[in-house]
């Protein structure tokens, strides 16, 4: 990722990088704070009047910041940039924790404003349409029917599901163990539909050539697992066989939050089956569908109807 940088903003990074693994960040979220890092580094060496920011991060300014995160907003999103201001807000604070600047020049930057989208929950309609698509009984079919069961009846993360092992399944007491973010593991029921697709796609797995790998989820040919993005383009490939348009792990997690809490479920219960810690996230995901739950309410309360 650094290659083609200058020596002292390579050699920051790296350094950066042994305090992220130290601290045990996630893979993706190192990734995104040193990709962030890496753009700044990369954009100030084309500017012209910032050679000595463009060698030296110790040097950068505020002003070079917000050119950057303006730069980001125009030729990306603004959603983009956020998560940008978001890493170098890291970096800089790292530097100054280890005194290598006197004060972070993202102290006065301020975060993009980003527009609320809403993200659309997947019906069960459309989820029996992209389920439709997987019937059949080849290996392919049966994996990928198991794959999105488990997607809708859990509520998980696609990289959570992409990652399971297969001693990460209990037949028993019919029940996945998953990895979160941050190394949070929890355990999460799945019901009798999951269980039946998990179980015959077990058998054709115990057949397949890449059966004593530890994935859970291999590829069709040879003896290989399943990547996440082989998941993720799988998912689009079904949902275009079924006439479903975007779709992706995600909206089955919205889906998921959304029908427990017009079931009336806890939040608290919600966050610990879908591996959340903060009370941010239940609103987050649950936005796209609050208006729909608002209506449903007031029609079964009734109110100005009683008169």
């Amino acid at each position: 990722m650094t290659a083609g940088l200058p020596l002292v903003w390579s050699s920051y990074l790296r350094d950066w990088d042994r305090t992220l693994r130290a601290a045990n960040h996630p893979d993706t979220t190192r990734y995104n704070y040193l990709l962030a890092a890496v753009q700044l580094a990369r954009y100030l060496g084309e500017q012209d009047g910032t050679a000595g920011a463009a060698d030296d991060p110790t040097v950068v300014e505020r002003a070079a910041v917000e050119e950057f995160q303006a730069w980001m907003v125009q030729t990306r999103s603004a959603a983009t940039a956020l998560n940008k201001h978001k890493g170098l807000q890291q970096f800089f604070k790292w530097l100054a924790e280890d005194e290598e600047i006197a004060r972070s020049p993202m102290e006065r930057v301020r975060q993009p404003k980003t527009p609320t989208k809403l993200i659309p929950i997947i019906r069960d309609d459309d989820t029996k349409r992209v389920l439709e698509a997987c019937k059949g009984t080849q290996f392919v079919n049966l994996r990928d029917e198991a794959i999105v069961r488990m997607l809708y009846n859990t509520g998980a993360r696609l990289s959570e599901v992409a990652n399971l092992r297969i001693y990460d399944v209990n037949m028993d007491a019919d029940t996945i163990h998953y990895r979160g973010k941050g190394s949070k593991d929890r355990r999460v029921r799945f019901g009798p539909r999951t269980g039946r697709a998990l179980s015959r796609y077990l058998r054709a797995r115990a057949r397949h050539t890449g059966f004593s790998l530890p994935a859970l989820w291999l590829a069709e040919r040879g003896g290989h697992s399943l990547s996440a993005n082989g998941v993720k383009l799988m998912l689009r490939r079904r949902g275009v066989q079924g006439g479903v348009s975007g779709v992706h792990a995600h909206r089955w997690r919205h889906n998921y939050a959304h029908e427990w809490k017009l079931a009336g479920g806890d939040t608290g219960d919600l966050m610990l089956l879908l591996g959340w810690t903060s009370e941010d996230m239940p609103r987050h995901y649950g936005a796209s569908a609050a208006a729909e739950r608002a209506q449903q309410i007031q029609s079964r309360i009734g109110i100005g109807e009683r008169v």
